[in-house]
């Protein structure tokens, strides 16, 4: 379904019934729009006894649940892992189809393609370091690189691996593709698997390796010098049945960063599943009481000490300061301004539950967030920050009492010579914006013109204007300022990094800084 057969499908299903014939739709999930209509048909018809209607769909939230009431269901989910994931592929492929002409590179391209359509679906386990996103790889993609790669080996012409890239990157698998890093990520695969130089014969496992160095292959894995279905079968039995992060080019201690993110979901859905229907619907001060008791005292005890929620500050007014004054003069006023208005909603909130306050409809939608665990909408609108209510608080807090200290050694012009945290400012982006402003009109050229460097041993030579970061951490490998190692099966998922010195240089003077 999916490509307008709507008619032929009602049609083919009034005459199986009247026949007693079986009858399978496939990839509803394609046409939900028009499944009102064949619920319709399946209630005014009057089956022949033999007849039986078998439906095919994926998951997919606008499915009628009446339909789904009606069905016998049997839910389908494929066995993880590279090698069951390598055994589907050859079992739906025939001997004949592996075989054809006899061409020896056509057969490991084909090897190939299998392995890549593997790996893309397999990473989808690592997200977010595996793949930002689920992407919906399917057997569609898999079946679209076979008949590209049948087609470029037809008639003994000499093969162009440029259209393979350009295909399946730009129309296949990359059509699917919505981010640049995965976009990176994918091309670099394409460029590892379908290239001259991993099909030569005359190479062993050992020496098919990428431009970079590393082996494209588990140890295990020799391209077989054949053409036959059997050999190639052979060849994944011999894999093991656990996943090796090195299968797909990540860190050897993923599966500690993937249990971590696993363990967040798991505990997000609990908060989900823990929610009451009507909480917040309507007052209830007893329920709300004992439900934002927590939130209230938080925020009570973050200010205790602090004169945020009462700190008066001017509006931000154009002059002639520096553009990295002018961000963290702004920055300190929109935290003073969030932290009093968090505090001005949590007080309505809290005279509310004592009765000293009428119920507003900003009142019922902020406690109605609160009691579901959820960040207030009104909140998020003024800075993006973390999903849960009191983890926000505790950041807003934070950050605002750090800038504080931005504005002191500011005005004491020792901000730029200082070790900074970037972690302590709501908007990190804007002030290297700011620095790269500031850098123009120092050296009187355009921003376009500079470009980001960074030194991890000494400060830069020959820049105007430098800071030292720290408060930096890397996920994947480690990195002591000099070396970079891969990570083992026991390290931690994030390590420290030494402070690193930035800057922005015009581009005809970049260099390269270690």
């Amino acid at each position: 379904m999916g490509q307008g057969q709507a008619d032929v499908a009602l049609a083919t299903l009034r005459e199986c019934s009247r026949n007693g014939d079986w009858l399978c739709l496939k990839n509803l999930h394609l046409v939900t729009a028009w499944l009102p209509l064949l619920e319709k048909e399946l209630n005014i018809l009057r089956p022949n006894a033999g007849f039986r209607l078998w439906l095919t769909a994926e998951v997919h939230p606008r499915f009628p649940p009446i339909l789904l009431q009606s069905s016998l269901k049997i839910t389908y989910e494929a066995p993880p892992g590279l090698k069951k994931n390598l055994l589907r592929t050859y079992e739906s492929w025939t001997p004949e189809q592996i075989s054809k002409g006899g061409v020896l590179s056509r057969s490991q391209s084909l090897f190939c393609l299998a392995w890549f359509h593997a790996v893309c679906q397999e990473r989808r386990n690592y997200i977010p370091q595996g793949w930002t996103k689920f992407y919906e790889f399917s057997l569609s993609d898999l079946r679209a690189g076979f008949e590209i790669i049948d087609r470029l080996f037809e008639g003994g012409k000499v093969f162009q691996w440029e259209f393979v890239h350009g295909l399946l990157e730009s129309a296949i698998y990359g059509g699917r593709i919505d981010n640049p890093s995965d976009l990176r990520i994918l091309r670099s695969y394409l460029e590892q698997f379908f290239s001259a130089r991993l099909l030569s014969s005359s190479l062993s496992a050992g020496q098919r390796k990428s431009r970079g160095g590393t082996q494209i292959f588990p140890p295990q894995i020799s391209l077989p010098n054949s053409c036959s279905i059997m050999d190639y079968r052979s060849l994944i039995e011999n894999l093991p049945e656990d996943d090796r992060p090195a299968f797909f080019g990540l860190p050897a201690n993923i599966e500690r960063s993937s249990q971590r993110i696993i363990s967040s979901q798991v505990i997000s859905q609990l908060r989900v599943v823990s929610r009451s229907v009507a909480t917040g619907s309507k007052f209830d001060r007893e329920l709300w009481s004992n439900g934002l008791f927590p939130i209230l005292n938080l925020w009570k005890m973050l200010n205790q000490g602090s004169t945020l929620i009462h700190q008066k500050v001017d509006p931000p007014t154009e002059g002639q300061r520096s553009p990295v004054l002018s961000f963290i003069v702004l920055e300190q006023f929109s935290a003073i301004r969030l932290v009093q208005s968090i505090h001005q909603s949590l007080a309505a909130l809290s005279k509310v539950i004592r009765g000293t306050q009428l119920l507003t409809p900003e009142v019922q939608k902020l406690a109605t967030a609160l009691l579901n665990q959820e960040c207030p909408l009104t909140w998020q609108t003024k800075w993006e920050g973390p999903e849960e209510p009191m983890q926000y608080l505790r950041a807003v807090v934070t950050r605002a009492l750090a800038i504080q200290n931005w504005v002191e050694r500011a005005s004491r012009q020792t901000l730029l010579t200082d070790l900074l945290d970037l972690s302590e400012l709501f908007h990190p982006d804007t002030f290297l914006n700011a620095l790269r402003q500031e850098t123009a009109r120092s050296m009187g050229c355009s921003m376009d013109s500079l470009v980001f460097v960074s030194s991890w041993r000494s400060p830069i030579a020959q820049v105007k204007l430098q800071v030292k970061v720290g408060g930096l951490q890397l996920e994947g490998c480690s990195f002591d300022g000099v070396h970079l190692c891969e990570n083992q099966h026991d390290s931690p998922s994030v390590s420290a990094v030494p402070p690193c010195f930035m800057a922005w240089v015009p581009q005809v003077c970049i260099y390269i800084f270690m």
